[in-house]
């Protein structure tokens, strides 16, 4: 049977949410740099990975890597392929669409992942869980009905980040897994080195610009979506819930919306803003109290 890693033991559920809320809220700040990087969307998706690697492997190393089994290897090199062409879809989508559009769908994860939390690993939702879905879907609804238009100029963009929350879920699938074993940064170093080459592969082959001009959002990029906001995200795949992870990718769609509207002048109404009122009730609702240990406790099957 897996062992947690001794460093990482639970009992911090208000932590472990609060840092849920960071991370979506940096990863949300990822499509701004993806839009002003003077490089083609898959590139960016490679430097995101390869700026971000030295870091990671230091904070791996720090960490310390156990001996990894022929399993392990294998759902090591799954996950970082998903999450390559997660990334390499959802970058090539958010220049097509907008950026609400863009992180709505390409956390349409959201969704999926809590469905594969009730019928896969038997964590089925209580009473006040299942009131916080139905409103964290309500304000998606809404959130997605005021800023989607039935536009041919969007429908690539978001079919493509359709695609992307597709491969987003296996990828969290994959990554729940690795979590029985590995502890956070050694598990998203390990990830991030299988994705990296593909991801670079796939730019040349499309025949993208690769070299920046412009470093500047690359790096902001690399840091803070993926050596943060994915490092939080990773941490907490082993700590809560499908259902407590899927409504708090809610949070990104949010913040996407608010920066298209002071960044990009795209529209943001009063449905947007009701649609963020719900999802924040939602997340109000399933927010963890510290009596939450032993739900927390039943999050670390996820995968089994």
């Amino acid at each position: 049977m897996p062992v947690r890693p001794p460093q990482e033991t639970l009992g911090a559920p208000k932590a472990d949410f609060a840092a849920l809320i960071a991370a979506n809220a940096l990863l949300a700040v990822g499509p701004l740099f993806v839009r002003v990087a003077d490089v083609g969307p898959i590139a960016s998706a490679f430097w995101r990975m390869a700026l971000a690697l030295p870091i990671l492997l230091l904070l791996a190393r720090r960490s310390g890597v156990p001996r990894l089994s022929r399993r392990l290897i294998v759902v090591l090199v799954l996950s970082g392929v998903l999450f390559a062409a997660d990334l390499a879809s959802w970058h090539m989508g958010i220049l097509r669409t907008k950026l609400a559009n863009a992180t709505l769908f390409g956390n349409s994860t959201s969704l999926l992942f809590p469905i594969y939390g009730f019928f896969v690993a038997r964590l089925w939702p209580s009473q006040r869980q299942g009131l916080a879905l139905g409103l964290a879907a309500t304000g998606a609804i809404l959130l997605m009905g005021q800023s989607y238009q039935l536009s041919p100029d969007h429908l690539v963009g978001d079919l493509l980040c359709v695609l992307a929350g597709i491969f987003y879920t296996f990828y969290f699938v994959m990554i729940s897994r690795a979590r029985e074993t590995l502890s956070a940064y050694p598990l998203l170093a390990l990830s991030t080195l299988a994705g990296a080459l593909p991801l670079f592969v796939f730019a040349v082959t499309m025949g993208e610009t690769v070299m920046p001009g412009n470093w500047t959002p690359l790096i902001g990029l690399a840091l803070c979506s993926q050596v943060i906001g994915q490092g939080l995200m990773v941490y907490v795949l082993g700590r809560l819930t499908p259902l407590i992870i899927g409504l708090g990718l809610l949070i990104q769609p949010i913040v996407a919306a608010t920066i298209g509207w002071g960044v990009f002048h795209e529209r943001l109404g009063m449905a947007d803003i009701a649609g963020a009122v719900l999802i924040g009730l939602a997340l109000l609702l399933v927010r963890p109290s510290p009596s939450a240990r032993t739900n927390e406790q039943s999050a670390t099957k996820t995968g089994r």
